[in-house]
């Protein structure tokens, strides 16, 4: 049987990260929308959102990448909000059987703005 892999990322909160103001973090959120956009348009990045967990869990978002795990860990180094010190990762491979798995063609939003549609 052929398999498809992908790495995915797990993006957590930092215990002990810094606090931020409302203007600090919207900016940081930006450019990380704008980072996964990027990745997205060149091919690394497959799909990623936020995920909504229990009240005071630590995973934050997901993403998969085409990359390699060390590719993508090079990569999410890059994040702004890994940058700032404010999340952190975990990286896994995941192989599922071919074609159970497809990724359309699709464009992520640059900001939050765009998200909200302004």
């Amino acid at each position: 049987m052929e398999f498809d892999g992908w790495t995915v990322l797990l993006l957590k909160r930092r215990r002990g990260g810094p606090v931020r103001s409302d203007t600090e973090s919207a900016a940081l959120q930006d450019a990380h929308l704008a980072f996964l956009a990027r990745l997205h348009a060149q091919g690394h990045l497959l799909a990623a959102g936020p995920v909504k967990g229990p009240t005071g869990s630590e995973v934050v978002g997901v993403c998969i990448y085409r990359d390699s795990v060390e590719e993508a860990r090079a990569r999410a180094a890059d994040d702004p909000w890994v940058r700032a010190g404010e999340l952190e990762f975990e990286l896994f491979r995941w192989s599922v059987p071919s074609g159970t798995v497809r990724f359309e063609p699709s464009r992520f939003p640059h900001s939050m703005a765009e998200v909200e549609g302004k």
